[in-house]
């Protein structure tokens, strides 16, 4: 940087704040304020001791998002079909009244539970996101059981450690061995490689990468295991044979910490590497490789993502990898043990934010990862009660996202359906909605932040105006709370600043001023609490090889209504194992497919910006083996069909040596109408609901393959 530009940036005003997209780094920024409502770059904070000054590039150009030309401004109510994009501008209380009118005449008709307020995690801000919980109790409106990103993996990690925390993820630096096992960090939490390189520059450290394809994370790598979708569980198992085997199995923490390493022991005499090497597709040298690096250092890091648990297998996935931490015993030392979420020790009461002591237990859940069979009526959907006819969306983008997207359209192409939808762009939700409300951006409103892939506490305060039309979640929940006649029920008529000084006060965490000057809170457990030495977080304190499937206590666990649990939960292992619950590619369905994350979108976040869309190639790609393109007659740059019993889709083909054969990759959620048919990748997800206790899988889908 030259001297005159050094002048140029002491002159900026830098406002503080937090990322607020769905990502576990929940990042402390600094925000170059341009004027009252325009920005400049956002950079890492480098004084917070987890983002280190290290932000993704896509938030860092986040100035081509909050001042795009295509940003919704104006309330927009449905003039022409639906989906044929004709719309009306509309006053915010001419939008509003309608809203609530429709609301009213749904509930009643049908019931309070016709209504179904869906929302999820465009912003990760506890009053924006959550405050929509409040209007759905006050109403009595059908419950949100919420399972698309965390069940899955929280639920494997959950059976093994009893609680939702692990190592202090900073220490990776001070590790001797970081396994990256299952994210793309580089894509999708760049944090996570700036202390695992730390490591290795600082200590001399290995970095090893397991995942499904050579990705950005893997080309970091000092060791990268490639192998099959939905076959980690074999390899952790091939790892802890090798660990007993060769006696560097832990035994004096195992007989302290653990509830059956001899059952284990026993259990795993057949999960030879040779075993493992056959369903994985790893080498028996690759698997020896590996288990004697983990079993030889102490200091082993295991970083356990989220990917390689998105499989109808991934609660078993996720239990069987943790597992590997406890037969070390690498839990003992720092920079050793493991981690997925710090999510349990935040602790904020968010009870009056979400108006939890107003929810009737009678009214029922639905599935919000099965939004496509809800609103196609499906009995197994709906638990008995009625259809639904009125949405009121925030935060997320199912025609987009959700599995099954074929039945997701249909069911919002319904006539019967009333949507509303607040949004900040016109996606491929809003444009199937009936009214569209325009939402303001997460620095011109309010909010707090907890960061699950670290230990802190941030405050995003309101740094620049919007621009005019543009309203907050939370204005939408209170206006429409009036209209509906519940602003009196507690909860109503609070502020943002003033929700937060209450979750931050029953916390003893001070307020919203306080916060505002330490501009983040590090709330990290102590060393022998995070790393479970006075006992894991099960009533015995042990560390369960064996875990309670079903009955017990889960952080995602369904309510009453919906049953004991999903799928076919009595085929889980009383160990852990691999087995196949996954969709096992057969005859007609030669290729698995998995719908990984792109490095500039963030779910179908930034694919509205230009930048973001340059950067992924301009258009939705799939990556096939090159062996596989030839004995098909595809080469690079070709049109390919893949496809399976729910639909299929055109993409073109890039050829690419890094990964299994037999294994196709589509990465990012372009928009559907990138896609030559208007129809996205989650046309070909499943929405079922995986073992035990729901989730998405969504890159466990068998598939065809071949030239369009």
């Amino acid at each position: 940087m030259n001297q005159h530009a050094d002048i140029q940036q002491a002159r900026l005003k830098i406002g503080h704040s937090a990322c607020p997209h769905d990502c576990p780094s929940t990042c402390a920024l600094d925000v170059e304020l341009l004027s009252d409502n325009r920005i400049g770059r956002i950079h890492g904070d480098r004084k917070n001791s987890y983002t280190a000054g290290v932000i993704c590039a896509k938030v860092a150009r986040y100035a081509d998002r909050i001042h795009h030309p295509d940003r919704l401004l104006k309330p927009l109510v449905r003039s022409g079909a639906k989906g044929e994009g004709a719309w009306k501008e509309a006053s915010w209380d001419a939008a509003l009244d309608l809203v609530a009118e429709k609301f009213v005449a749904a509930e009643e008709k049908y019931g309070s539970e016709t209504v179904w307020p869906y929302f999820y995690a465009g912003t990760m801000g506890l009053v924006q996101r959550d405050g929509i919980e409040r209007l759905r109790h006050a109403k009595k409106y059908s419950g949100f059981f919420s399972s698309i990103c965390t069940n899955l993996a929280w639920t494997g990690w959950y059976m093994g450690a009893g609680a939702l925390h692990g190592s202090d993820p900073r220490e990776m630096a001070k590790s001797d061995c970081v396994v990256i096992w299952g994210t793309n960090a580089v894509a999708t939490q760049v944090n996570v490689m700036t202390h695992a390189v730390k490591a290795r520059k600082e200590r001399g450290a290995k970095i090893v990468v397991i995942d499904i394809y050579d990705n950005a994370t893997m080309r970091q790598a000092d060791m990268g295991l490639i192998l099959k979708p939905g076959t980690d569980g074999a390899l952790a198992c091939a790892v802890m044979h090798v660990l007993f085997r060769d006696g560097l199995a832990d035994w004096s923490y195992l007989e302290r910490y653990t509830d059956d390493p001899h059952g284990l022991e026993a259990h795993l005499k057949d999960r030879t590497p040779e075993w493992a090497s056959a369903i994985t597709g790893l080498s028996v040298q690759e698997i020896e490789a590996f288990a004697e690096l983990v079993g030889m250092t102490e200091r082993t890091f295991f970083r356990l993502g989220y990917g390689f648990a998105r499989q109808r297998n991934g609660s078993v996935n996720m239990h069987a990898a943790l597992s590997v931490a406890a037969v070390t015993g690498c839990w003992q030392y720092e920079g050793g043990g493991a981690f997925h979420t710090n999510s349990g020790i935040f602790k904020l009461d968010k009870g009056l934010l979400e108006g939890t002591k107003l929810r009737d237990p009678a009214i029922r859940y639905l599935d919000h990862s099965r939004i496509g069979p809800v609103l196609m009526g499906h009995d197994d959907a709906l638990y008995g009660g009625p259809p639904v006819t009125a949405l009121l969306i925030q935060n997320t983008n199912p025609v987009n996202v959700a599995p099954e997207q074929r039945l997701v359209v249909k069911g919002f192409m319904r006539d019967d359906l009333f949507t509303c939808v607040h949004e900040q762009f016109m996606t491929d939700t809003a444009k199937l909605a009936d009214v569209v409300l325009p939402a303001t951006m997460f620095l011109e409103h309010d909010d707090i932040y907890r960061g699950g892939g670290n230990q802190h506490i941030n405050l995003g305060p309101k740094l620049i105006d919007p621009p005019e039309g543009p309203r907050t979640n939370h204005f939408v929940i209170e206006e429409l709370a009036k209209r509906l006649g519940v602003a009196d029920r507690p909860g109503f008529g609070m502020t943002e600043r003033e929700h937060i000084d209450l979750m931050l006060d029953r916390r003893g965490l001070g307020d919203f001023a306080s916060l505002k000057e330490a501009k983040w809170l590090d709330v990290q457990p102590e060393f022998e609490t995070a790393h479970f030495l006075k006992g894991f977080g099960h009533p015995d304190g042990k560390f369960r090889f064996k875990p309670h499937w079903v009955g017990g206590a889960a952080p995602g666990k369904p309510p009453r209504n919906m049953g004991v649990a999903f799928g076919p939960y009595d085929q889980l292992p009383e160990f852990p194992d691999h087995v196949d619950l996954i969709e096992v590619a057969d005859a007609e369905h030669p290729f698995r497919l998995a719908t990984s994350p792109a490095r500039s979108f963030l779910n179908s976040s930034f694919a509205e910006t230009q930048s973001s869309r340059t950067k992924e190639g301009g258009r939705p790609e799939l990556l096939v083996h090159p062996d596989d393109a030839a004995a098909l007659g595809i080469a690079s740059g070709d049109r390919v069909e893949i496809g399976n019993a729910r639909g299929e889709v055109v993409l073109h083909a890039k050829l690419f040596a890094g990964l299994n054969r037999g294994v196709v990759i589509a990465e990012g959620l372009w928009p559907n109408d990138a896609h030559e048919r208007g129809e996205g990748i989650n046309v070909l997800t499943g929405a079922d609901a995986p073992a035990p206790y729901g989730g998405a899988a969504v890159h466990d889908n068998k598939v065809w393959l071949r030239p369009a």
